[in-house]
C-alpha cells in the first residue's frame, strides 16, 4: 500500500516510476533494506531495518531490541542514513520526525537533504570505565579499559617483564557488568607509560554473541553520555 506522500510500505510494493513521491535507483533505500543510522555528534550508529521508503520520509525499525527503552534517538535530532545497494553505499541526511517506543520501535525520518555516496562507519568505540585482565606469556595482568568496541579495545595493563610485541597475540578478558567477555587478541600497538603498558588489541575470532554484548555496552556508554548532556 501507499499514502499521499508516496512512502512505500513493506507488504505492498508500488511500482517503480518516476511519478510524484516515487524514488528508484540509490535515491532511497528499498523496504526491507538494512540501514545504519548515525546521530550527528556521535560514532554510533544503529541497525535498523527501513519499514516505509518516500520522497520525505523513511520509517525504520531499530533490530537491536534490547535498546528498546534506551533514549537513543530524540525528535528533532539530525542523523545519517547510510544503507549499500548494487552501486555502493549510501548517506542521506534526515531528522528524527517521530520516535515510537514499545515493543516494536519505529523511528520516522524527515529527509533533509540529497543522497551522496557513502562508506560504512567502521567499529564504533565508546569511553567505559571497566576492569580488564590481559594474559601475557602466561602471565595474568590486571588492567583498565579506556575505550572498547566489538571489534577491539584500548587499555592500560600493570606491566611484568617484557613488553608485548605488535603482531603478539594474548588472551583477554573485559569484566562486563554482566559477565567476562573472553576472547583471543592481537596486540595492535604497545606503549610503555611508567609501570603500565598502552595496548591498543584487536579481537581475534570473538563470537557474535559476545559482539552482541560489547554492542549492548556502547549503547549503555553513549545513554550515559547524552544523559550529562544538556537538552
Amino acid at each position: 500500500m501507499s499514502d499521499p506522500t508516496g512512502l512505500r510500505f513493506r507488504g505492498g510494493a508500488v511500482p517503480h516510476s518516476r511519478g510524484i513521491g516515487e524514488l528508484v535507483g540509490a535515491d532511497r533505500p528499498g523496504v526491507d533494506a538494512e540501514a545504519e543510522v548515525t546521530p550527528d555528534g556521535y560514532r554510533l550508529s544503529v541497525s535498523t531495518r527501513v519499514e516505509a521508503s518516500g520522497a520525505a520520509t523513511l520509517v525504520v525499525r531499530p533490530s537491536a531490541g534490547e535498546f528498546v527503552e534506551q533514549q537513543v534517538v530524540r525528535v528533532g535530532d539530525r542523523v545519517r542514513v547510510f544503507w549499500r545497494d548494487a552501486d555502493g553505499g549510501w548517506l542521506l541526511p534526515a531528522e528524527v520526525a517521530t520516535v515510537e517506543r514499545g515493543a516494536v520501535p519505529r523511528w520516522h525520518l524527515r529527509v533533509a537533504g540529497p543522497v551522496e555516496p557513502g562508506q560504512r562507519r567502521e567499529a564504533v568505540r565508546a569511553r567505559v570505565a571497566l576492569a580488564l585482565t590481559a594474559t601475557v606469556d602466561g602471565v595474568d595482568l590486571d588492567g583498565d579499559v579506556l575505550d572498547l568496541s566489538e571489534g577491539g579495545v584500548r587499555a592500560v595493563v600493570d606491566a611484568h617483564g617484557h613488553p608485548p610485541l605488535p603482531g603478539t597475540t594474548v588472551g583477554l578478558a573485559v569484566h562486563l557488568e554482566d559477565g567476562a567477555v573472553t576472547t583471543r587478541a592481537e596486540v595492535v600497538r604497545q606503549q610503555t607509560r611508567g609501570t603500565r603498558w598502552g595496548l591498543s588489541l584487536r579481537f581475534t575470532d570473538l563470537p557474535e554473541k559476545e559482539q552482541d554484548r560489547l554492542r549492548r555496552r556502547v549503547f549503555w556508554a553513549m545513554r550515559e553520555e547524552r544523559a550529562r548532556r544538556p537538552d
